[in-house]
């Protein structure tokens, strides 16, 4: 069982819905960064996203665009996002992913990249523009290495589903909305039949993700899959709170994270 499968349990290997939260690294700083995956850590999240910042994060609404331009503008790189997870990884062992594009892992090298992801003791990675007839040119040096390339189902998806889930690995994350990431007051995607397509094939978890942010809708959407995953919410708060933002999203993780575990 991989480390991302692992978070889905209790720790005693029963299942158990996961809570996972995102963060652009560098946003609003690196040491700010750093605090915030320990504070959410600390509150109970089971796996944690890290965006590494890109200037076309075409997947994105506009307060993680927003994220993501201002971790640019103080010139936040790849390399300085492996450097703030080796200080993480001294710090704790919550399953980790990195979130990006395809342009990031090409820029820096695929196997270098995968070589680093390995080094730095991550778990995962998610790339929402590549495509599954494409993604064997990550998921193999990934695989190799022990690392997961997390599959994305979308309602647009339909009788791929079930192609897309047989040959997931870690968890399968269905995308609850059409269009980007952003909060969404009610979420009318039919996310039972996207999940029950995947059990058809799989056994590997399903955590449903886009547009969530009350702990209302991450324990309801978290009640039809294995998990839920809350980004613009957070990424919110981040950019409302600034230097002082470890406070409020670790009280919003740990909210979130108990009413998933009860869901």
């Amino acid at each position: 069982m991989s480390n991302i499968a692992r978070a889905f349990t209790d720790g005693r290997g029963a299942p158990r819905k996961a809570f996972i939260p995102f963060v652009t690294v560098g946003d609003p700083t690196l040491p700010v960064s750093e605090e915030l995956v320990v504070q959410m850590a600390e509150a109970g999240a089971d796996l944690i996203e890290l965006g590494i910042p890109f200037s076309d994060p075409m997947a994105e609404g506009p307060v993680i665009q927003g994220a993501n331009l201002r971790a640019r503008a103080q010139g936040v790189t790849t390399d300085d996002v492996f450097a703030l997870v080796s200080r993480v990884r001294r710090r704790t062992d919550v399953p980790l992913a990195f979130m990006t594009y395809a342009n990031v892992v090409h820029s820096y090298g695929i196997e270098r990249f995968a070589d680093a992801q390995a080094a730095l003791g991550m778990d995962g990675l998610i790339l929402p523009d590549v495509p599954f007839e494409e993604k064997e040119e990550f998921s193999l040096p990934l695989a190799e290495r022990g690392i997961d390339l997390v599959s994305l189902i979308a309602p647009t998806s339909h009788e791929r589903i079930r192609q897309i889930a047989r040959s997931a690995s870690g968890f399968v994350y269905c995308v609850s909305s059409l269009g980007v990431t952003g909060t969404r007051e009610r979420i009318t995607t039919d996310i039972a039949s996207m999940v029950a397509l995947v059990r058809e094939v799989t056994d590997t978890p399903v955590a449903v993700g886009f547009g969530i942010s009350t702990p209302e809708q991450a324990a309801a959407m978290a009640a039809l899959s294995d998990g839920a995953i809350v980004g613009s919410a957070i990424v919110g708060l981040i950019e409302r709170h600034g230097e002082d933002a470890a406070g409020p999203v670790g009280e919003l993780v740990s909210r979130m994270a108990e009413a998933v575990h009860a869901a």
